[in-house]
C-alpha cells in the first residue's frame, strides 16, 4: 500500500466537514493539519477531528505536510493555489479553479513550473451515477453521442444559507458555483469543448435573505443570475446548459445525453450516486440501469485520486486542467453574450481516464 499523503486544509468553513470525514475513507489521506483565517473556528476543527490548528503560514511551513486543499472563498482561490505551491506544496482545490481565465493559466504554470500537482472539484463524476453514464455511452449503447441537455433551475441559496451573500457578488453566481458540476460532468462524458455562445442576465435587483441571524436583510445582486448556453464539443455533440437562481419551479431533465441508438438520463451532478436511465430505438419505456460503480464515495474521492496518482506517476482525474477548461466553458456564456457571438476556446483537456469497474470502498487505482 502506498504511504499515506500528509495533508493540510485551509479554509474551516462549512465545506470543510465532507472533506475532512472523506479523508477518512481513504487510506491514502492522513489530514493533520487545518488553518482559517478566524483562530477560533481552526481551533474549533481541530479539536473536531483530531488534528493540528494552523496559521494559514504555520500550515504551509509544516515539511511534513505535502498536499494542501484550499477552501477558501473564490475570489481567492488562484492566489491560495499560488501560495500553496510557492510552498513547495500540491495544491487541491474547491471549484471554481479561479475567476478568470489568466489566472487560472499562471496557477497551471506555476505547477509545472515547481513540478507540483493541481486538482479541483468538483469530483462527483467519480461517483457512480455519472461513471455508470460513461460507461453505457463508452460501450457504444446509445450510438455516436449527437447532443446533450443539462439544466440547473432553482431560486438560490438565500433562503438556507446563513451567509449566503458571495453567492450574488464578484465570484458568485449560479454559473460559477453550480456550473462546474454540471460542466465536469459533461467533458467527463464527451470530452473537450471546442466553442460557445448563450445568453445571460439578472432578474432581481436584490434578494432577501430567509434563515439564520441575517434573516430579512437585503442583498444587493451583482452579477448575472440566469445562463442559457451552447457548446460545441470537438467530438462532434452540441449541448445546452440552462443554469439559473431566478427559477422556482420545473420539469426539465438534469442530464441527457442523445446517441444515435438512444438516449440515456443522468442523475444529479451534484451527488455521486443517483437513478441512471436509458431508453433505446423502438423502447416505448425508459429502462433503469444498475450502477456499474460504486454510489458510496464521498468529497474527497478526487484528492485521494490525486495523492494515488503522484505515487504511481500517473494522470489524475480531477485535474487543474480540467477544471481550467470547465472555468473557460463558464466564462464562454457572458462573454458571448457580451460580444454577440461564438467564443472560441483557448484550452483543451483530455477526457479524464474512467473509473475501473469493481473497485472497494476506499481503492483507486493504481
Amino acid at each position: 500500500m502506498s504511504t499515506p499523503f500528509k495533508v493540510g486544509i485551509i479554509g474551516c468553513g462549512n465545506i470543510s466537514n465532507a472533506y475532512l470525514k472523506g479523508a477518512q475513507v481513504f487510506p491514502i489521506l492522513q489530514v493533520v493539519g487545518v488553518a482559517d483565517l478566524d483562530p477560533a473556528r481552526a481551533k474549533a476543527k481541530a479539536d473536531e477531528f483530531g488534528v493540528t490548528a494552523h496559521t494559514v503560514e504555520s500550515l504551509l511551513a509544516d515539511p511534513s505536510i505535502e498536499l494542501v486543499v484550499n477552501l477558501t472563498v473564490p475570489k481567492v482561490h488562484a492566489s491560495v493555489n499560488k501560495a500553496i505551491l510557492e510552498a513547495g506544496k500540491h495544491a487541491y482545490t474547491e471549484k471554481p479553479f479561479a475567476l478568470d481565465l489568466a489566472e487560472g493559466i499562471e496557477v497551471i504554470e506555476l505547477a509545472k513550473k515547481k513540478g507540483l500537482r493541481v486538482g479541483c472539484a468538483p469530483d462527483t463524476f467519480l461517483g457512480g451515477g455519472v461513471q455508470t453514464a460513461r460507461k453505457i455511452i463508452d460501450d457504444g449503447t446509445i450510438g455516436e453521442p449527437v447532443a446533450a441537455v443539462a439544466n440547473m433551475l432553482g431560486h438560490g441559496p438565500e433562503s438556507w444559507h446563513p451567509d449566503p451573500e458571495f453567492f450574488y457578488q464578484y465570484g458568485g453566481g449560479p454559473m460559477l458555483d453550480m456550473g462546474p458540476y454540471y460542466l465536469t460532468a459533461l467533458v467527463n462524458l464527451l470530452g473537450p469543448i471546442r466553442r460557445a455562445t448563450g445568453s445571460s442576465r439578472s432578474s432581481f435587483a436584490e434578494r432577501t435573505i430567509g434563515s439564520g441571524a441575517k434573516a430579512g436583510q437585503k442583498i444587493k445582486v451583482e452579477v448575472p443570475t440566469h445562463y442559457a448556453g451552447a457548446f460545441d464539443f470537438v467530438s462532434g455533440p452540441i449541448a445546452n446548459l440552462n443554469i439559473s437562481f431566478d427559477v422556482w419551479g420545473h420539469q426539465n431533465p438534469i442530464i441527457e445525453v442523445y446517441g444515435t441508438k438512444g438516449t440515456v438520463r443522468i442523475p444529479d451532478p451534484n451527488t455521486f450516486g443517483g437513478i441512471v436511465e436509458v431508453k433505446l430505438e423502438g423502447e416505448k419505456e425508459w429502462t433503469q440501469i444498475p450502477l456499474t460503480h460504486s454510489d458510496q464515495v464521498c468529497r474527497s474521492i478526487g484528492l485521494a485520486d490525486m495523492a494515488t496518482a503522484i505515487r504511481n506517476n500517473r494522470p489524475h482525474r480531477a485535474s487543474g486542467e480540467l477544471a481550467l477548461h470547465v472555468l473557460e466553458a463558464m466564462l464562454a456564456v457572458p462573454i458571448a453574450s457580451e460580444q454577440g457571438k461564438h467564443y472560441t476556446f483557448q484550452t483543451t483537456v483530455p477526457k479524464p481516464k474512467a473509473l475501473p469497474v469493481g473497485l472497494a470502498l476506499g481503492e483507486l487505482d493504481a
